[in-house]
């Protein structure tokens, strides 16, 4: 599961461009929302009794006039336990020229517990923050019931029944939205489709894709999904680790480590 710290970074750089903003014109993100809701943590309800372990695969692809093309994956190990517990691990690679080894970088949500604890295996450290509880606000544009913008995007929603994914049972919606012409500056009308399959029994999205012309593509895979009990060892600090605390982290998924705030972050299903 290694990764480059540039392929890191890059995708973190294109969740943060596709996360739109509370209210701006045409965008709902790649994967729901703001940005990237995937397996397991961040803002939402807590899922409890439904424990599983998997692969989780961002793939991110920018294709441009002249040919020249830009793609990048990025790959994590997730576990969520029966109380609701969520790990994430990965390898962060630095460039050969740093001098630096690869080292693990794993996330630990305890909503018993109320934490956060991001564990740094370079330096041994383990930086944790409270969160205000299992929901917190996201501010994913306008209530469902206000009225639409004049010359707003134009959305719409069809389901796309169930199948399977990946092994488990899933249920699909693909969701369109047209930007119309000369809404933010565009000659032609934009078209943005993201499709979202939920693992009816999980709770989580097993597979997302997402086309926006102006960015490109991104999929979202769970591979390996596996239904047992993760191990309670996973979802604790490991002795050696010094524990730094940092005070509230907002939600679930708030932010510990400065410059990562763009980065795919595991999530409950998304929001439209």
């Amino acid at each position: 599961m290694k990764t480059s710290l540039f392929t890191f970074l890059m995708t973190a750089s294109a969740v943060a461009l596709l996360a739109q903003r509370p209210g701006s014109p045409g965008g709902f993100g790649p994967f729901g929302g703001r940005g990237l809701a995937i397996a397991g943590m961040g803002p939402g309800e807590t899922i409890t009794g439904a424990p599983y372990s998997a692969i989780q695969v961002v793939q991110a692809q920018t294709a441009f006039a002249d040919g020249n093309r830009i793609s990048n994956k990025h790959q994590t190990q997730v576990y969520r336990d029966s109380q609701g517990r969520i790990r994430t691990e990965e390898t962060v690679t630095p460039p050969a020229d740093s001098g630096k080894a690869p080292f693990t970088m794993i996330t630990i949500v305890d909503p018993v517990a109320g934490t956060r604890t991001v564990l740094n295996s370079s330096d041994m450290t383990a930086t944790q923050a409270t969160f205000n509880g299992g929901r917190h606000p996201r501010g994913d544009g306008p209530p469902p019931n206000a009225p639409a913008r004049a010359n707003g995007p134009q959305r719409t929603k069809t389901s796309l029944g169930s199948q399977s994914i990946n092994g488990v049972a899933a249920t699909g919606t693909q969701t369109t939205e047209v930007i119309p012409a000369g809404a933010i500056g565009n000659a032609q009308p934009i078209t943005i489709t993201r499709t979202v399959w939920i693992s009816d029994a999980l709770k989580v999205p097993v597979q997302i894709k997402s086309s926006d012309p102006r960015f490109g593509t991104m999929d979202m895979e769970l591979t390996n999904i596996t239904t047992s009990e993760p191990s309670a060892s996973l979802f604790v600090t490991p002795a050696g680790y010094t524990v730094k605390q940092v005070g509230q982290g907002g939600g679930p998924g708030g932010q510990l480590r400065p410059g990562m705030q763009g980065r795919a972050r595991a999530g409950g299903p998304p929001r439209d």
